[in-house]
């Protein structure tokens, strides 16, 4: 059993104010939603307290600034941070440099490739969160595919649009299940139901 101490709770308001303004994409839904899914998912698939503070964590980096992994360091630890530091794959400073849409999209090309490389050598503390996260990411997008008012136009919010964003999910299944990550299975089912909605075989999206 995951035991949860003050710093959990830190944590949680940690999130909550450095996120306090931003939504999940395309909805109204605070960010906080996402942070918590993923904290929760990490506790159901046994991860420690640092692994549930990490997956509260883990897009600060990259949403809000790098000046945060000193913060998150000191207060939270070394652990935390290094697992916050391994899920991020571009800073909110380094993203917001690309403007231009066929800039952008070569830079996330770039950058999800770089981080598929890194899952493979990645430490398990690591993957665990980061396998929770595209999980709870994953059972979203599954979600609004199902929502006839959405349907497959829910892939237009993301810069790798439909065939990028499920060569993404296809490709970290594999390196997820290759390296025994307990969510693997779960990932996997998901992502193969996100195929078949988006009326697309699995394997067979390209970039």
């Amino acid at each position: 059993m995951t035991t949860l101490t003050r710093r959990f709770s830190d944590a949680v308001d940690y999130a909550r104010i450095a996120h306090a303004a931003q939504v999940r994409k395309g909805s109204e839904i605070s960010y906080i939603h996402h942070l918590l899914g993923v904290a929760s998912l990490v506790i159901e698939f046994g991860g420690s307290e640092d692994q549930a503070i990490a997956g509260l964590l883990h897009d600060t980096l990259e949403d809000c600034g790098a000046a945060h992994e000193a913060v998150i360091r000191g207060q939270f630890g070394d652990v935390v941070a290094d697992i916050v530091k391994d899920c991020t794959d571009g800073t909110a400073e380094s993203k917001a440099r690309y403007t231009d849409p066929e800039a952008k999209r070569r830079d996330w090309t770039q950058r999800k490739h770089s981080y598929l490389a890194h899952l493979q050598a990645a430490p398990a503390q690591t993957l665990l969160v980061s396998a929770c996260d595209k999980l709870h990411n994953a059972r979203a997008i599954v979600q609004d595919l199902e929502d006839p008012t959405v349907g497959t136009r829910v892939f237009d919010r993301f810069t790798g649009r439909r065939d990028g964003t499920l060569w993404y999910y296809q490709t970290l299944t594999e390196i997820f299940s290759a390296r025994n990550v307990p969510a693997a299975k779960v990932l996997d089912a998901t992502v193969g139901w996100m195929h078949e909605l988006a009326g697309v075989e699995a394997h067979t999206a390209s970039t």
